[in-house]
């Protein structure tokens, strides 16, 4: 599959749940991709972080290509990194299939998007809670993907921020159909509903799945929830 096959893909279903891979065991990292690709998920979610940008330090380019050789499945790669500009194409060749920077990580994210989109990938702009939409207004017209955080990048297993449903609302008032809605951030059965309800269709999901023995049936209920708004 090519990447803007795998970008095509994303857009033609929904709701999508995106496995957060950051709490799954990497000691056992393809067995838990199989469970995923048997639980009929849809893509996966790579949580880049560099120490810098967010004080955790997580994984890299090695646990991407090495994802890539295990699975078909699309990699939406949220980088939460200073200077993305200069890491980009080398995620892109490691096998990421949309790469997504925070606009508070550089000064001007319209470049940074053109540039992954010339190379095939599917281009992603995130913000925080405490971003105002106004930050990325100048550039959703080079966006295939908006990611709202509902909690503050760099941790996992945080409260929801209801102030992201406010911003999804408006993207959803804002943007073009194709333009793929991302919310990330406390995700579970409580939250899904909600979400959908003011406009995401893509639902990053990290402990309310790898937290349970069952990935089928706790992926299912949050398709369901999704798909009831």
């Amino acid at each position: 599959m090519t990447v803007r096959a795998a970008v095509d893909r994303l857009r033609g279903t929904r709701p999508v749940i995106l496995p957060s891979l950051l709490l799954c065991d990497f000691g056992n990292l393809e067995r838990e991709v199989r469970h995923l690709e048997r639980a009929d998920v849809q893509g996966l979610h790579l949580d880049i972080m560099d120490g810098s940008f967010v004080p955790n330090l997580t994984y890299g380019l090695p646990i991407v290509r090495a994802l890539r050789r295990l699975t078909d499945l699309p990699l939406d790669t949220h980088l939460m990194m200073v200077h993305p500009e200069r890491y980009v194409d080398q995620f892109i060749e490691a096998g990421a299939d949309v790469i997504t920077f925070h606009v508070e990580a550089v000064e001007n994210p319209r470049p940074l998007l053109a540039r992954i989109r010339q190379r095939g990938a599917g281009a992603g702009i995130a913000l925080n809670p405490e971003t105002p939409l106004a930050h990325i207004e100048g550039c959703l017209d080079l966006c295939d993907l908006v990611l709202v955080m509902s909690v503050p990048a760099g941790f996992g297993g945080q409260s929801f921020d209801e102030v992201a449903l406010e911003k999804l609302d408006q993207l959803r008032r804002t943007v073009p159909p194709e333009v793929m809605l991302e919310v990330d951030g406390g995700i579970n059965d409580q939250t899904i509903a909600t979400c959908a309800r003011v406009g995401a269709a893509y639902f990053v999901v990290g402990s309310a799945i790898f937290r349970h023995d069952d990935y089928p049936a706790v992926i299912r209920r949050l398709t369901e929830l999704a798909q009831s708004c």
